[in-house]
């Protein structure tokens, strides 16, 4: 398991890599549907499959409530369990324990939490996520952290971020599987310092890729390319960026120009379930009345099975009389639409034009509407 650059922008910095995994090689940058409980809502994997789905993301948090980490081993492990033979991402299930800030109880050994689902009392601690992260069998697994809400105090922060690293360290001591890499994420708000001293005391720890975690909580966009930008110059070049949570198409972009390998976010699937699109020209809202009638695709330049297939006026129909094929739609052109979008930002940095790519998408996505 390796990951190298093969080619960078030199004014972006912008990179093009190879990720070797256990399951096969991920060319980055790369953006990663979320399968949260060992599915991505809506999609069949040959359906991710057919859209170029590289690497896909399992949640610990909910797979150990429910079926259990256990069952997962036993059926052979996450991959035979959901029937997917590529890549898997799982996250420590940090964020989902803390964004339950009623339902948990915080300390240097762990946390204590309730289920969503039952009430019931659970320890998770750095070891224990790893340990779950071993049996669910993941290609990429994630040190547990402390995600703080924004906005947060510079002294809560720093606490949080001086936890993260003493989490991570037994984590990294903890992880034993070797055919499975460990991420090391990259704490501290939006106070640049603490973001440094957090990367630096992962970097001692020499874990094989670096995560950046707690940005788009909440914060304005310029605070999360400042943080970026912060960093772009510390981590080693050397090793994967992933920067999580992400997935909105301006923010993709900026966050590829600031170095950046691997995105991922649920924004595709659940704005595809409520009826919004993301298309060449920004947004649309398949429910609205204008679309009625209008029988062209959701996105005229785009290639996918919703586009090539149905009208926005079909699809409108679909939502109103509820039925499920509008949803699914949705969700595989949005998926599709994001895919494609990081495929031709690699082909851009290694042909050398990807400051253009950039601006052209920037300046039509940003510049139209698509309801107009």
């Amino acid at each position: 398991m390796s990951f190298k650059v093969v080619a960078q922008c030199p004014v972006t910095g912008a990179r093009a890599g190879e990720l070797v995994t256990s399951h096969g090689v991920v060319r980055t940058p790369v953006f990663m549907p979320v399968g949260t409980q060992a599915t991505v809502k809506a999609m069949a994997p040959f359906e991710l499959k057919a859209i170029g789905a590289q690497i896909i993301l399992g949640n610990t948090y909910h797979l150990f409530l429910r079926p259990g980490e256990d069952l997962v081993e036993k059926a052979g492990g996450l991959h035979r369990f959901m029937n997917w033979d590529r890549p898997i991402l799982t996250d420590s299930g940090g964020f989902q324990v803390f964004s339950l800030a009623e339902l948990r109880t915080l300390s240097d050994d762990g946390v204590v939490f309730r289920s969503h689902l039952d009430g019931k009392r659970h320890l998770m601690t750095p070891e224990r996520a790893v340990a779950i992260q071993e049996k669910l069998g993941s290609d990429i697994a994630m040190c547990f952290d402390e995600c703080v809400k924004y906005p947060s105090s510079y002294e809560y922060s720093m606490e949080a971020m001086k936890r993260t690293i003493r989490w991570a360290r037994r984590c990294r001591e903890a992880h034993g599987r070797q055919d499975q890499l460990l991420f090391g994420i990259v704490q501290g708000s939006v106070f640049e310092d603490q973001r440094l001293m957090c990367a630096e005391a992962l970097m001692e720890m020499d874990f094989p890729g670096y995560s950046i975690g707690g940005l788009s909580v909440g914060e304005s966009h310029q605070e999360m390319y400042r943080i970026l930008d912060c960093l772009k110059g510390v981590l080693p070049q050397q090793k994967p960026r992933y920067l999580m949570g992400v997935g909105h198409p301006s923010n993709l972009m900026e966050g590829i120009s600031r170095g950046v390998d691997m995105f991922d976010c649920v924004l595709p699937t659940r704005n595809g379930r409520n009826g919004t699109v993301f298309t060449s020209r920004g947004k649309l809202n398949v429910k609205n009345l204008s679309l009625a009638e209008d029988f062209t695709p959701l996105d005229p330049e785009c290639s996918c099975y919703a586009c090539r297939n149905f009208s926005r006026a079909y699809i409108r129909h679909l939502y109103k009389a509820g039925e499920i094929l509008a949803m699914r739609l949705c969700t595989w052109h949005n998926l599709h639409f994001l895919v494609s979008l990081v495929e031709g930002a690699r082909r851009a940095i290694i042909e050398g034009t990807f400051p253009e790519y950039k601006e052209r998408f920037l300046r039509v996505f940003e510049g139209d509407s698509a309801d107009g």
